[in-house]
């Protein structure tokens, strides 16, 4: 069996602890409870420090190995926060707080984390320390980037770091990841287009900011098209458009827009930016109309290190059904970018078989992909560390 045989024996204690969280989600950094619960277990294992408030709510555990000789710090990450989705999964531990579920497996995660946690605190086969970083504001809030701007990896000496994320539609006991951009960078914009308003009926007499915004939004998808090398993945989309107009009689005056970029290439990030803007100025200028952008920077790209992939993808061989260390990117976006900027590592998607897609009110963590998970943290721990 790949997996490690004390995680079989541990499934129905894990299984237990993910559908207590699973029961009451939390938001963003006030995983008040989450985060009282991760301390608790840490301490109850023989963690040698358990640090809170870290990044405001996040925990870290500090696990020694039998031997320092390797000076070896290696450290492993779970995300602990909900989502606010009304959940429709059906599971008879659903959410008890109308209104927030956890639809992204940040319960599953931190539970595989914990199990991992118990088992290398009983074993310590490893030379060298393991710290264990449970952070709270994944879903929009840069926790990871909190912690990180909080020292944790100065303060706990971490050299690399590692993290796991399920994968819907990947079968159960397979990770797969990838060296190089793994996950998108995640900028968000505004849009405000103000022309000059005016009766339907006589539109000479206005400047048709509707007309103006919509031709924006013509335009911005022709950058992507005509100017992004065919072979690069770029994504802009506009979610919204709302004018100050309620009535089917009126040119607005002003309309407003608001959409998402996605690029895994830092370069290409900073040029989105700039063709945003020039587009949408040029636009509005050739009707006569005015245009400002608001840019709001969020998840940087997740770069995953080729070494650290390397030595991921061994330990996952180790304990995995199948392993593809030569994934696709996906354009979704992930805020264990902050800590690969910080700290070379790897971050890899785990099974979760024929679920919902993730921030689905009917997704649902598959607890059998619990016991690769734990495996994949543990194993990799006692190869970079052997003792």
């Amino acid at each position: 069996m790949p997996i490690k045989n004390r995680f079989a024996e541990l499934l129905p204690e894990i299984t237990a602890w993910r559908h207590d969280f699973h029961e009451h989600p939390e938001l963003l950094y006030e995983v008040h409870r989450t985060a009282g619960i991760v301390a608790e277990r840490l301490r109850e294992f023989g963690c040698d420090e358990v640090v809170e408030g870290v990044g405001r709510t996040g925990v870290v555990g500090v696990i020694r190995g039998k031997a320092n000789g390797s000076g070896r710090v290696v450290a492993l990450r779970a995300d602990m926060d909900a989502l606010p989705i009304h959940e429709a999964s059906g599971v008879p531990f659903a959410s008890k707080t109308p209104g927030l579920m956890h639809a992204c497996g940040h319960d599953g995660h931190t539970s595989m984390l914990l199990g991992a946690a118990k088992y290398l605190s009983e074993t310590r086969n490893f030379d060298g320390t393991v710290v264990l970083l449970f952070q709270p504001a994944e879903e929009g809030g840069a926790g990871g980037k909190a912690m990180v701007d909080d020292g944790v990896m100065d303060r706990f000496g971490v050299q690399e770091v590692y993290g796991l994320h399920n994968g819907p539609g990947i079968p159960v006991g397979t990770i797969v990841t990838r060296a190089g951009p793994l996950q998108a960078s995640s900028d968000e914009f505004d849009i405000t287009v103000t022309g000059l308003g005016g009766h339907a009926a006589e539109p000479h007499k206005a400047i048709d900011t509707t007309l103006v915004a919509s031709q924006i939004v013509v335009t911005l998808h022709n950058i992507v098209s005509r100017n992004v090398d065919p072979l690069h993945r770029v994504v802009l989309t506009i979610g919204t458009f709302q004018t100050d107009s309620g009535a089917s009689n009126i040119i607005a005056h002003t309309a407003k827009l608001s959409g998402t970029v996605r690029t895994l290439d830092p370069e290409e990030r900073a040029q989105m930016e700039a063709r945003v803007r020039r587009t949408v100025e040029g636009v509005a200028s050739a009707f006569g109309a005015t245009a400002v952008v608001e840019w709001h920077p969020g998840y940087p790209v997740t770069v995953n290190d080729e070494e650290m992939v390397a030595h991921a993808v061994e330990a996952a061989k180790a304990v995995a059904l199948e392993v593809d260390g030569d994934a696709r990117p996906i354009m979704p976006s992930e805020d264990f970018s902050y800590m690969l900027e910080a700290r070379p590592g790897a971050y890899l998607f785990l099974g979760n078989g024929d679920s919902a897609m993730c921030h689905h009110p009917e997704y649902r963590f598959d607890d059998e992909a619990i016991p690769y998970g734990c495996s994949f943290f543990a194993e990799l721990v006692e190869r970079r560390m052997p003792a």
